[in-house]
């Protein structure tokens, strides 16, 4: 009430004894002779401009500011304010703020720090490539890892609906020692038909792994529903187990070629572009909505909630787990790396390429 009337609680309250007491005033007369006082900002100028000053990014820095690198609170300001000789509620405060048209906001990620040259060329050129297999119904998958997962009784982000007064108690801090338990979600989405596939990993997140969780969609989903294709197409992450760089990824990639007869092609995004990849956005948000505020204690309970993902639009996911070992720090000699065959495209070699099956590899086996 005390909002929508632009009053104080105690004149409010002074109002409404008035008219139960009956204090008679005189026609077209709504207080008595005197009554009230000018709002606080009206006897003090330069309240607004301070105000402004405290928290304007003018001030962000200033080692001479009380407020450096503290939470600007409404109380905080007040205080500030009364120590430059402008006692004033924090309830003033806050609503001087709004009506500046200032708010509370959190943080919004939209830096991508420096740019390379060619990354919205690179953009068009994914999406030419991945238009045109698209429309000749050939298969294209979105791969990337989510983010490792510390299993136990950990706090997960987000809010379930539980009995009011009932959330589930989990640990107090997760700072976890290297022998508790990770899961290693790794995301093949299928662009043409909404679906995902994801391989939890127990061991490590490597290249092997990262070809591995492919090479487990192709024969769970792929061959199956893309019978007779000769050609993958993959748009990946420039960086992490499946990064343009590593040696590792292209050699098994150059095995899974070689075992399943397919020319993959390969199209990374720029650097620092992450987010624009579809699996992130299609697959792992929903996965992340999915299991909010569910602890992940087990496995069993990472896999479960996984499968469990859907959408309105019709999303499926098939999850696995993978108890393999994958070894880290595998090296690639200069004879094997030669023995690829990799044909580059003149746009961006190292971003966009195609392995194609062995000339030294036979027969392909089955798919």
């Amino acid at each position: 009430m005390r909002r929508c009337c632009g009053m104080s609680r105690t004149t409010i309250t002074a109002g409404i004894r008035e008219l139960r007491e009956g204090v008679s005033l005189p026609a077209g007369q709504v207080r008595r002779e005197g009554g009230g006082r000018k709002r606080f900002e009206q006897n003090h100028t330069g309240f607004q401009d301070a105000l402004h000053r405290l928290v304007g990014p003018s001030t962000r820095g200033d080692p001479e500011r009380a407020l450096l690198w503290t939470c600007k609170s409404t109380r905080k300001l007040a205080d500030a304010l009364a120590g430059d000789g402008l006692p004033v509620s924090h309830e003033t405060v806050a609503k001087t703020l709004r009506d500046s048209g200032y708010s509370l906001q959190g943080n919004r990620k939209t830096e991508e720090g420096n740019q390379h040259e060619d990354r919205d060329a690179q953009f068009l050129h994914i999406s030419a490539v991945v238009g045109e297999e698209l429309a000749n119904g050939r298969p294209v998958v979105s791969v990337d890892t989510k983010k490792k997962e510390l299993l136990g009784n950990y706090a997960n982000k987000g809010k379930q609906w539980l009995p009011k007064g009932q959330p589930t108690p989990v640990n107090g801090h997760d700072f976890a020692t290297p022998d508790v338990p990770r899961a290693f979600p790794y995301g093949i989405y299928d662009l043409g038909r909404n679906t995902g596939f994801v391989n939890v990993g127990t061991d490590h997140d490597t290249a092997a792994f990262a070809v591995a969780s492919i090479r487990g969609w192709w024969r769970a989903e792929g061959r199956r529903l893309y019978a007779g294709t000769t050609r993958l197409t993959i748009t990946a992450d420039g960086g992490g187990s499946n990064g343009y760089r590593l040696r590792l990824w292209k050699l098994e990639l150059q095995k899974l070629a070689d075992d399943t007869g397919l020319e993959i092609t390969v199209c990374h995004f720029p650097p620092g572009t992450s987010k624009w990849n579809k699996v992130e956005h299609r697959l792992f948000s929903f996965i992340s909505s999915n299991w909010r505020g569910e602890p992940l204690k087990d496995y069993e309970t990472v896999v479960s909630l996984i499968a469990r993902t859907t959408t309105a639009k019709g999303l499926k996911v098939t999850c696995r787990l993978d108890r393999r070992r994958y070894a880290v720090g595998t090296k690639v000699s200069a004879s094997e790396i030669s023995a690829i065959n990799i044909t580059r495209a003149e746009f961006h070699g190292e971003w966009n390429y195609t392995i194609r099956p062995s000339t030294k590899a036979g027969k392909p086996a089955a798919r």
